[in-house]
């Protein structure tokens, strides 16, 4: 049987208790990528993948963004941020980061940046446009 990897029962207390305590950064960003308010596309916020929780995952574009605050500055947390994003790629989910400051001061480069990592929408000729 195929161990599950997304969203683990184990987890499920810690994604509840982290959406439910966002960091102002975190809250701001979920107001403009929920209801799929960004290029059509479906986040979720704190959701997990093995036995990390990401910040915002897209399932559709596998990608994943994370908000770095101050912690993540740290010896500690470049090891811990490199091995989760070592983890994540090796599953074939990109992630992008931002620190949480460039969500108030750059709101419209955040968001381009995301647009950039995903994949522009197929769509299908209609018959009218298919040569005869």
């Amino acid at each position: 049987m195929t161990e599950k990897i997304h969203n683990s029962k184990n987890l499920r207390d810690n994604r509840k208790k982290l959406r439910n305590s966002l960091t102002p950064a975190e809250a701001k960003l979920w107001t403009l990528l929920k209801d799929s308010k960004l290029e059509n596309r479906k986040f979720r916020r704190q959701h997990s993948v093995g036995p990390y929780v990401l910040d915002f995952y897209c399932p559709v574009e596998k990608l994943c963004i994370e908000l770095d605050g101050a912690e993540h500055f740290t010896d500690s947390g470049y090891e811990y941020d490199s091995a989760r994003t070592e983890y994540l790629m090796a599953l074939n989910i990109k992630v992008i980061r931002f620190e949480n400051k460039n969500v108030f001061e750059n709101t419209e480069g955040v968001l381009e940046e995301i647009r950039k990592n995903i994949l522009p929408e197929q769509t299908t000729p209609s018959l009218r446009e298919t040569p005869p």
